[in-house]
């Protein structure tokens, strides 16, 4: 299915973007993970040989362009980016949500979105067919209080896909995002337990998001059977969603 193809995953070393990693390996794509986890080598390790663990801080474009030059070298030209990399930051009331976690939030799950994409877009443009699969969360569309920053960092995220979606149609390249609905992940370890039981009580299936689950629909979206959506929002609320 995606045999011969080269795979970026950001936040590859666990959570949904391991599950998207371990599946695009096992339909036959060479995957390297970017990722500042520690345990990112081990991971890749894990899933056999046509894996390359590479640390890379999202928020410096340097650091992304180093990784996709070393890429690019060891496995080839990537045609397929599933960016997953990104943090909660801390729950607390907007008029007292500090300065630096604000743009720390920002930073990963925005501007580092922007990096990615950037450095990957190109050789998809030259070669004329690409697939990129941004994660952004539910949180973007309807706001989770006490977590402005995360709430407007997925927002962007959304209407960043959307833009590039469309600037890349006639490429043959793919650019769709998902908002899935709060997964237990180790971003959990970053928020309060009120806000993860008031996340639980708004999902009508009244359970989280497997990660598995949402490794299957990112599959989908990267692959060449989606020949025609770009642009897209793919929901993964359990319910939860209205629009």
């Amino acid at each position: 299915m995606l045999g011969g193809q080269v795979a970026v995953v950001t936040g590859g070393a666990q959570g949904i973007g391991f599950a998207v990693a371990r599946l695009l390996v096992e339909r036959g794509a060479r995957v390297a993970s970017w990722d500042i986890d520690p345990g990112n080598d081990e991971a890749m390790s894990s899933l056999g040989a046509n894996t390359l663990a590479i640390g890379c801080d999202i928020t410096d474009l340097a650091a992304v362009e180093a990784a996709h030059a070393r890429t690019c070298d060891a496995l080839g030209m990537p045609s397929i980016l599933v960016n997953s990399a990104g943090i909660s930051g801390p729950n607390a009331p907007l008029d007292s949500y500090a300065v630096e976690d604000w743009h720390r939030v920002l930073d990963i799950n925005l501007n580092g979105t922007f990096y990615v994409n950037r450095v990957c877009v190109g050789g998809m443009k030259d070669r004329g067919y690409g697939r990129i699969l941004n994660v952004a969360s539910i949180a973007g569309k309807e706001g989770n209080p006490n977590a402005s920053a995360y709430s407007a960092s997925k927002a962007a995220v959304i209407g960043l896909t959307k833009s590039l979606g469309k600037e890349l149609a006639g490429y043959d390249i793919a650019v769709n995002c998902v908002t899935p609905a709060a997964a237990r992940t180790r971003i959990f370890d970053q928020m309060s337990e009120q806000h993860i039981d008031y996340m639980l009580s708004k999902i009508p299936r009244g359970r989280f998001l497997d990660v598995d689950e949402a490794a299957r629909l990112i599959l989908w979206a990267v692959s060449p059977e989606n020949s025609f959506t770009t642009g897209a929002v793919f929901d993964l609320s359990g319910g939860r969603a209205t629009y």
